[in-house]
């Protein structure tokens, strides 16, 4: 029995198979509008701003 995801654009349960050239996707179009989020910045990886006091200038 394969196993079934979701799929992350759109939510449709999807089989992971190779027969399924657009895993963990259920289509080229939600694969697409995935990589377009993460062009326009749209996921974030949390974490923390960082200190300019801790950074040193470039050259020195």
């Amino acid at each position: 029995m394969p196993t079934v995801v979701e799929c992350p654009t759109c939510h449709k349960k999807v089989e992971w198979t190779e027969a399924n050239k657009f895993r963990p996707f259920c289509s080229e179009r939600c694969k697409q509008i995935d990589l377009g989020a993460w062009a326009e910045e749209k996921y974030r990886v949390p974490g923390s701003e960082p200190d300019p006091e801790d950074e040193t200038p470039a050259g020195q």
